[in-house]
C-alpha cells in the first residue's frame, strides 16, 4: 500500500505559477513511475505529465507541454509539478498517482495508487 499526500494548490493569477509536490510513503518510491493527472468540474480526469523512475525520461499532455515541468526526488520519496503560465482551463483538482510498472503511462487506469487531490484555481 502506498499513501500520496499532494499540495501546493492554490488561487492563482493568469500567467502566474504553482509548484505542485507530492510525498508518498514507503522505502520504494524510487521503483514506481509518477504521474500527474487532473479533473475539472464536469469533465473526466486527464493526464498531465509522467515521469520514469530515475527521472530521466518524462511525458506530458499536449496542452502543458512547454509550461509544466515534472521532476522527482528519491531522496526525498517527493514528486513536483511546477507550473508557470497558468491559463483558466488549467483549473482543476490536481492528483498524483503511482504505477509500478517500468514506463511512464498517460493511461490512468495504469496506475494503481492515487492522492486525495489538490484544487487550482486560475483566475482571470
Amino acid at each position: 500500500q502506498v499513501q500520496l499526500v499532494e499540495s501546493g494548490g492554490g488561487l492563482v493569477q493568469v500567467g502566474g505559477s504553482l509548484r505542485l509536490s507530492c510525498a508518498a510513503s514507503g522505502r520504494t518510491f524510487s521503483t514506481y513511475v509518477m504521474g500527474w493527472f487532473r479533473q475539472a468540474p464536469g469533465k473526466e480526469r486527464e493526464f498531465v505529465a509522467a515521469v520514469s523512475r530515475s527521472g530521466g525520461i518524462t511525458s506530458y499532455a499536449d496542452s502543458v507541454k512547454g509550461r509544466f515541468t515534472i521532476s522527482r526526488d528519491n531522496a526525498k520519496n517527493t514528486v513536483y509539478l511546477q507550473m508557470k503560465s497558468l491559463k483558466p482551463e488549467d483549473t482543476a483538482v490536481y492528483y498524483c498517482a503511482v504505477d509500478v510498472a517500468v514506463s511512464p503511462s498517460s493511461v490512468a487506469g495504469r496506475y494503481d495508487y492515487w492522492g486525495q487531490g489538490t484544487q487550482v484555481t486560475v483566475s482571470s
